[in-house]
């Protein structure tokens, strides 16, 4: 079918174009009829026009227009006229004019659409994602994509300005399982073999720094098979970076200039020249999570000196057991008033990560203490309410337990109080650095050392000597980048000599032989004079859904899975015929 082609796009047309005969394509967003008189809102993904058929519009206009429908793809030819000025609308790009139509064109007709296409749909998530299509014309969907787009352009021109190459590295690799489960792809030429898809390019980008591309990035697919969640899915994207001879400091410092430059140019958001750096020690200690959102100033306090002057035996005793006590400081609100049930739903926060139970008490009047446990307290009153800062009407909660437990679940509690009272500005946008994470943690159910992060992170220099002897201990040369309370970006400096790397294997319960078999091409290459480098890898998805002000990364994915792993839309995963199974040396079991 012959059609009348654009000549404007549906968010182009101001006051200065008044007179002028243009050519609209786009959807039906809106109808209105007003006796006689029709309005028809036409969008495309620049905006939406507003088209009146009026009463003088020719015959066979006004009868195609009774026969349009929302979502019909439609293309108008009309003549910019100017509304006037009591007539603006000035929550449309386009609300100083209107087009009077002259000529419809039905492109394409529509079903009865499953949900209304607007700003944001109310939609449920499986109907969202079922007709994905439709949701994507939503308002919201484009704008959060084309967020997307913008973020990665200006991270490819920033990294292009500072002589890095973009280097794409395959999504066929050899299985080398780590961490998450391996998406495991079947050869058919090399029967019972198996390729895996990628979980990152970590040892590929590693044998690049060998190779001699000092200066490396991708944006790089990768994928795990995990449960998903609101910021984790199957497959998502991440910025994959690469350098030779640099230390920490030059990692991060590449990275605070990415972001000040990325976020001004698209955001128009100005951050500071670097970012803050916290231990991981002070961050679980200050914050109860190596992941503290920043944006209010909310901390835990150690209460094992005003403990020790009370009567509180329970506390006492998990002291002397080598315990540690925290409390955090709940400020006063008119709205929660802190109640007993409210108290309760901060305990079930708290015990998800293993705490026994949430210890509180109140600051009255005259600087005193009711409630919970204060009368235990009594005598220490104002050194306790000097500790936390406290005013009337001020809860403070306990928690007593092993450290980890202790910093882990009043964190938890800490994250409930900060949505709760809306103490973190959804406009803001706060960095932090972790560093000096633990490089090795014990796996109790296994019985052996492992990885903390991942298995090519150098240990800092001063533990190198007592590396197999106190593995608890060491320091790794790893860093993390926080924003607004969700990791988004991992890295560390790499491990490049053989002989410390068979090392990390033997303490991470890798024999030699494991090794060589499972990561023997990476070993041969570093026989070959590796450079000193390192890198890290900020998630493209979570840093757009942290920026546009979302929850959940399917808002910034165009095709994301649902909360089981299902394509609504295809229906993927979906079984195969006995041909294809047969042709990959295959069998279904049942």
């Amino acid at each position: 079918m012959e059609y009348k082609q654009r000549s404007v796009n549906c968010g182009q047309l101001r006051q200065a174009d008044a007179g002028k005969t243009v050519v609209l394509n786009g959807w039906v967003h809106r109808i209105r009829n007003h006796g006689g008189i029709q309005f028809i809102n036409l969008r495309d993904r620049y905006g939406i026009t507003q088209v009146v058929v009026g009463e003088d519009a020719p015959q066979a206009v006004k009868e195609l227009a009774e026969d349009l429908h929302m979502e019909y793809c439609i293309a108008i030819e009309g003549k910019v006229i100017a509304r006037p000025d009591s007539m603006i609308n000035p929550n449309m790009l386009t609300g100083e004019i209107e087009v009077e139509a002259l000529e419809i064109q039905i492109l394409s007709t529509s079903e009865v659409i499953p949900f209304v296409i607007d700003q944001e749909s109310d939609a449920k998530e499986d109907t969202r994602l079922r007709y994905r299509y439709l949701d994507l014309r939503s308002q919201g969907m484009q704008e959060r994509i084309k967020l997307r787009h913008e973020f990665i352009r200006s991270i490819r021109n920033f990294l292009s300005g500072r002589d890095f190459y973009e280097i794409e590295t395959p999504t066929l690799i050899r299985s080398t399982p780590e961490g998450a489960r391996d998406f495991l792809v079947p050869s058919r030429l090399q029967a019972g073999k198996f390729y895996a898809l990628p979980q990152s390019p970590q040892l590929l980008k590693q044998i690049l720094m060998v190779s001699g591309f000092d200066k490396y990035f991708q944006i790089a697919r990768c994928y795990r098979d995990e449960d998903a969640r609101g910021d984790r899915q199957l497959e998502f994207t991440q910025l994959d970076l690469e350098m030779s001879f640099v230390k920490r400091d030059d990692v991060l410092s590449l990275m605070e200039d990415l972001f000040v430059e990325v976020f001004k140019e698209v955001m128009d958001y100005t951050l500071p020249s670097t970012f803050r750096r916290l231990t991981w020690d002070e961050a679980l200690n200050t914050y109860g999570l190596d992941k503290p959102d920043l944006r209010y100033d909310l901390h835990l306090v150690d209460v094992e000196e005003v403990v020790k002057k009370s009567s509180f035996g329970t506390f006492k005793t998990i002291l002397e057991e080598g315990g540690s006590i925290k409390g955090i400081k709940a400020p006063f609100s008119e709205e929660l008033h802190y109640t007993r049930k409210y108290i309760t739903a901060l305990e079930e926060a708290a015990k998800v990560y293993g705490a026994k139970g949430l210890a509180w008490m109140k600051v009255g009047p005259n600087r005193t203490l009711d409630g919970g446990i204060s009368k235990f307290f009594e005598g220490v009153e104002e050194e306790v309410i000097t500790l936390f800062d406290a005013n009337e009407g001020d809860m403070l909660l306990f928690v007593g337990d092993a450290w980890k437990v202790t910093c882990a679940s009043l964190g938890a509690v800490r994250i409930k109080l900060g949505k709760d009272l809306n103490l973190a500005n959804p406009k803001e946008f706060v960095f932090c650095w972790i560093i000096d994470f633990p490089l090795f943690e014990f796996n109790e159910d296994e019985g052996h050392w492992e990885a903390a992060h991942h298995m090519f992170s150098m240990p800092q220099a001063q533990y190198l000597e007592t590396l197999e002897e106190d593995p608890g201990s060491v320091k790794g040369d790893l860093y993390d980048l926080v924003l607004n309370g969700y990791e988004v970006a991992s890295g560390s400096i790499r491990i490049h000599d053989v002989d410390l790397q068979k090392k990390i294997f033997k303490i991470c319960n890798i024999e030699e032989k494991e090794a060589e078999e499972r990561f023997g091409f990476l070993l041969n290459a570093f026989r070959y004079g590796p450079p000193p480098h390192g890198g890290i890898a900020p998630g493209i998805d979570r840093m757009v859904m942290i920026m546009s002000g979302q929850s959940s990364i399917k808002e910034v994915i165009a095709f994301p899975k649902n909360s089981a792993g299902i394509s609504p839309m295809d229906d993927s995963p979906s079984p195969v015929d006995q041909e294809q199974l047969d042709e990959l040396h295959l069998c279904i079991k049942e």
